[in-house]
């Protein structure tokens, strides 16, 4: 007997529409219906799938949305809003796949995980890079032992744009992206390393590059964080990581994994979905080469996985999430996993704030410990403001020119948003 196809809706039509295109038999989901406020954007999506065949239905309206006969949700609004959007959709009975981040305050960790366990539906995080062709092949490598204990590793994300580009992204003066500290947004770049080694971060330092005056993809834009963040994890193994990201010149997507008998890492330059094997003379069998470089592929799906975007990884997410609804058996980048890698950003924050020292990463598999944070609503949501709430920015409170928010209106109108009075 065929298995019946998961009935799928998704909440948000701009990232939403990559998860919604890969909805399909193919992973063994059917999309049902789709969420979103701006109906306009909504209503010329949603024609979209139906010219294709598609039968769906749209909402503006999220309660209503989750009234919809479907099994599960799949989470691709605005960033500070998955943890909350996902706690409803879980007390309504339906399992959730929520876009980075799982959360953006401890507190919503706490509160996002508890709803997890109390309704015993599944729920993933679906954070994409570990599942790049070169990720999944450095995990079968490691996981049989090719270059022994994990030691040290490297996760970069640097994604540079220029003014017009960020501002398309982020439409409105208090667009999420616009305010996020300059760690925040780092499970592209540590997710991976977690991954291949199956280690959790443990003790935190951030550091922050600064805000730059010279800069004009920053002084043209209305964003009010900085520059790019770098964060220093202790792994529970001992190990050390550097995660990267932010908007620095020389984009770049890396991944390194030392060990005790070697080193792997994607190449930069050239190929850079190759992946480069090195072990030393001292380390490696007789008839091994010192050093290998090739072009993996996909252990399965590879036809359907590379048509697909973020190299592959959209479609991996979307296998993985209904995998684990038919089996039942949570997923490996569970809620645990995907709070753990959200919180070390905010924590880094907290770090930077402090000359970087160092800021312990609390275990929230230990409901004791989760206890602690339950009331920890730190954060630097504008629309969330009160004493004790941080800045964007470590250089404080950074107003955008009156020419960079004119250019702003400007290019937000060529994509049909009107900013409000």
């Amino acid at each position: 007997m065929a298995k019946r196809n998961i009935k799928v809706g998704v909440v948000g039509v701009g990232r939403g529409r990559s998860f919604a295109r890969g909805a399909g038999p193919m992973v063994g989901m059917e999309l049902v219906a789709l969420c979103d406020t701006w109906e306009e954007k909504l209503i010329e999506v949603a024609a979209q799938f139906k010219a294709e065949g598609s039968k769906l239905t749209t909402y503006t309206d999220y309660e209503s949305f989750l009234e919809h006969d479907m099994d599960a949700v799949i989470l691709a609004n605005y960033y500070h809003e998955h943890a909350p959007f996902a706690v409803k959709a879980l007390n309504a009975g339906k399992h959730v796949m929520s876009e980075c981040a799982a959360c953006h305050t401890l507190a919503e960790g706490v509160e996002l995980i508890n709803a997890v366990e109390k309704s015993g539906k599944i729920y993933m995080f679906a954070e994409n890079y570990p599942y790049m062709l070169y990720n999944q092949e450095m995990k079968r490598l490691f996981m049989k032992g090719a270059i022994g204990e994990f030691t040290y590793g490297e996760g970069e994300y640097v994604h540079p744009d220029s003014a017009a580009v960020k501002l398309r992204r982020a439409c409105g003066m208090d667009h999420w992206r616009n305010w996020i500290p300059a760690t925040y947004y780092c499970t592209h770049s540590l997710a991976p390393v977690m991954y291949i080694t199956d280690t959790r971060p443990i003790k935190v330092n951030g550091f922050v590059i600064p805000y730059n005056e010279g800069d004009p993809t920053q002084t043209m834009n209305v964003r009010r964080s900085d520059t790019g963040g770098l964060i220093i994890c202790r792994m529970d193994n001992d190990a050390v990581v550097k995660s990267l990201h932010g908007g620095l010149r020389g984009h770049q997507n890396f991944v390194r994994i030392h060990g005790t008998g070697g080193l792997m890492e994607n190449c930069r330059h050239g190929n850079t979905q190759q992946l480069r094997l090195r072990r030393e003379p001292f380390d490696k069998k007789k008839n091994e080469p010192v050093e290998t470089v090739y072009a993996p592929d996909f252990p399965n799906h590879h036809k359907e996985a590379t048509a697909t975007g973020h190299g592959g990884g959209d479609f991996f997410t979307n296998f993985a999430f209904t995998e684990a609804i038919r089996t039942g058996a949570q997923p490996y980048l569970d809620v645990y996993r995907g709070v753990e890698m959200s919180i070390v950003g905010i924590l880094a924050y907290r770090s930077a704030l402090s000359d970087s020292s160092p800021v312990d990463v609390p275990d929230f598999r230990n409901q004791r410990e989760r206890k602690k944070y339950e009331n920890d609503h730190w954060s630097p949501d504008p629309a969330r403001k009160k004493k004790g709430q941080p800045l964007p920015s470590i250089r404080g409170h950074l107003v955008p020119s009156d020419k960079a928010k004119k250019y702003a209106r400007s290019v937000w109108k060529e994509v049909g948003y009107v900013e409000g009075p």
